[in-house]
């Protein structure tokens, strides 16, 4: 048989592989990709947030609404004052944290609803006659005869629930329950 002549030996290296590509750091369209990720929870976070506190404020002059009309059929002036005091409560506990408001009462609860109310001085009368009925109306019987004006009391409560809350710095409302 014929062999192949040998041929010489060729300085030739093995096959060299490239380094197996790496996870770290991505590439620029994953970064966008992740963005886009990021900036869509975040709008739908601060969208379902603006609905939630739109719905909130409807809830709450819807129920006010009621309460206008309500008295406006039995003008019961102790079920009025009632209906306020907890509807002023209740809009309270939804817009501050429930440890700010929980342990107010009396004056300090007058005082927190002016001081956290945006609206001008002379909506701010929590603290007048008026606004005091609202401490002891809860506690009275549905038929207690009280006399106040029904007017203002529904003007004042309705300024507070219709204005923009602003929020008491915790230190002030820390001296204010100490005192």
């Amino acid at each position: 048989m014929n062999q192949l002549p040998t041929q010489p030996t060729l300085n030739l290296r093995d096959i060299h592989l490239p380094d197996p590509i790496s996870w770290w750091p991505i590439a620029p369209g994953w970064w966008m990709i992740i963005a886009s990720v990021i900036l869509v929870i975040a709008v739908v976070f601060i969208a379902k947030n603006i609905y939630l506190k739109k719905q909130l404020n409807r809830d709450i002059k819807a129920e006010l609404e009621s309460i206008k009309k309500q008295y406006q059929l039995t003008k019961n002036k102790s079920s009025l004052a009632q209906s306020l005091s907890l509807l002023l409560r209740r809009a309270s506990i939804s817009y501050y944290p429930k440890t700010d408001i929980a342990g107010l009462i009396g004056n300090e609860w007058l005082a927190y609803l002016d001081d956290t109310s945006n609206r001008s001085s002379a909506n701010k009368n929590f603290q007048s006659e008026t606004g005091k009925i609202l401490l002891s109306a809860p506690y009275l019987p549905e038929n207690a005869k009280l006399d106040f004006d029904a007017k203002k009391l529904i003007h004042l409560c309705e300024a507070w629930l219709c204005s923009s809350h602003k929020k008491i710095p915790q230190a002030k409302l820390l001296r204010e329950t100490s005192s």
